[in-house]
């Protein structure tokens, strides 16, 4: 019985679409008033939002982020290099030589008893 439906018709679909966006009911009042299944008014809502891309007040705020993130990185970039450049300096300052490990190689610290 599902399968024997006809399509809906492509003016009907925009047409349900538009009464979504511009009448301020939900999806599942309008599907219901129109007596078309919920789901499918849901995707032929999705459809259109999809197909008219992303809106200008996204794009704004995704451009923002996006600068944001970028200055971000840049600044732990330049955060990362001072702290290499410091323990280089503070290597070549004290000497260091990495130690040997006594007892075991277990990793574990001798037992004092």
């Amino acid at each position: 019985m599902y399968g024997n439906r006809k399509p809906y018709p492509p003016e009907f679909r925009k047409e349900a679409v538009n009464l979504v966006k511009t009448s301020g009911k939900s999806i599942r009042s309008v599907a219901d008033s129109l007596g078309i299944p919920f789901e499918s008014l849901r995707v032929w809502v999705k459809r259109s939002e999809d197909a008219a891309g992303p809106r200008r007040d996204q794009q704004d705020s995704e451009a923002a982020e996006l600068r944001r993130l970028r200055k971000e990185c840049r600044d732990l970039r330049e955060q990362c290099e001072i702290l290499k450049k410091a323990a280089a300096f503070f290597m070549a300052e004290t000497d260091w030589t990495p130690r040997q490990r006594s007892g075991s190689s277990t990793g574990r610290r001798p037992s004092t008893e």
